[in-house]
């Protein structure tokens, strides 16, 4: 053996046995409370098709003040997926600085049990991520739209929207009279590229939530019956599915009070209130 050999096994020991005197004997944040951990556990069990932000924001939307990254550690320690099967959109950034003004609308497609094809014509807001079914129909004319463009407008005006375009593709339903209704309340059709989805990609990702949590989870039978579903799943999807956009609140919905009083973690006593059988899930306090 070597000095040198000697000195760099002498200068190794030394640097370990530094690093070992200063690391400190507890590291990072306390754990959560079990209450809250109990909780998580709960939610991922009964949804599991929920991924830990989606988790989160059932948290945020109770009250209870938990870091995503502490929902992500439960969900780790237990060996649970952190996010299963989610796809990860890049949005557009003209989209997001434009979202004040811009709501998009676009055509998704249903079969029923019977092998019919319904098509349904649904309006999101960028700004809220409000959602809108406007109408489905077996066979969607130009008449059709734009008489819910026209219902569309009204709405708008109603809710005292400032949009000031629509994105829509270039579906050949979309005729010169429906853009005329909306010239006339101040609206500016803007056209999609071909084969370019990426413009229209908030709109896409909603109709993807709305196949993944609604529509994959439920045999629809006939047009009254998925109008029924549609409509449902629009006043849960308005009312209380929190948004990671919208900082986990729902688009009719603000988040608590920072100033308000908390609720105390220790007391949490969380009811499950069923929609659709079962297909959609609130999770509210006790009264």
């Amino acid at each position: 053996m070597r000095p040198e050999t000697i000195l760099r096994q002498y200068r190794d020991l030394l640097r370990h046995r530094d690093a070992t005197a200063c690391t400190p004997r507890c590291r990072g944040r306390p754990r959560p409370l079990s209450s809250i951990r109990l909780l998580v556990l709960r939610l991922v069990r009964e949804n599991p098709c929920w991924g830990y932000r989606r988790i989160h924001g059932e948290l945020v939307a109770l009250g209870v003040t938990v870091a995503a990254s502490t929902v992500w550690e439960i969900l780790k320690v237990h060996g649970i997926d952190l996010s299963p099967e989610r796809q990860h959109t890049a949005w557009a950034d003209f989209l997001r600085s434009q979202a004040d003004a811009l709501p998009a609308c676009d055509f998704f497609e249903v079969c029923t049990l019977t092998g019919a094809r319904l098509y349904v014509f649904a309006v999101i807001e960028h700004a809220t991520r409000r959602i809108r079914i406007l109408g489905a129909t077996v066979h969607p004319t130009g008449q059709w739209v734009t008489r819910l463009g026209r219902n569309l407008v009204m709405d708008l005006q109603d809710a005292g929207s400032t949009a000031k375009f629509l994105i829509r593709h270039r579906d050949a339903t979309f005729t010169a009279a429906f853009d005329a209704v909306l010239a006339d309340a101040g609206l500016h059709a803007v056209t999609t590229g071909i084969r370019i989805p990426g413009k229209n990609a908030i709109t896409e990702r909603w109709i993807q939530t709305c196949r993944r949590e609604l529509l994959d989870r439920t045999l629809i039978g006939n047009q009254r019956h998925l109008l029924h579903a549609l409509r449902e799943f629009e006043v849960f999807y308005n009312g209380h599915r929190p948004h990671r956009a919208l900082r986990q609140a729902a688009p009719l919905r603000p988040l608590p009070d920072p100033g308000a009083d908390r609720v105390p973690v220790a007391r949490l006593d969380v009811r499950r209130h069923d929609g659709l059988g079962g297909v959609l899930r609130e999770y509210r306090y006790a009264a």
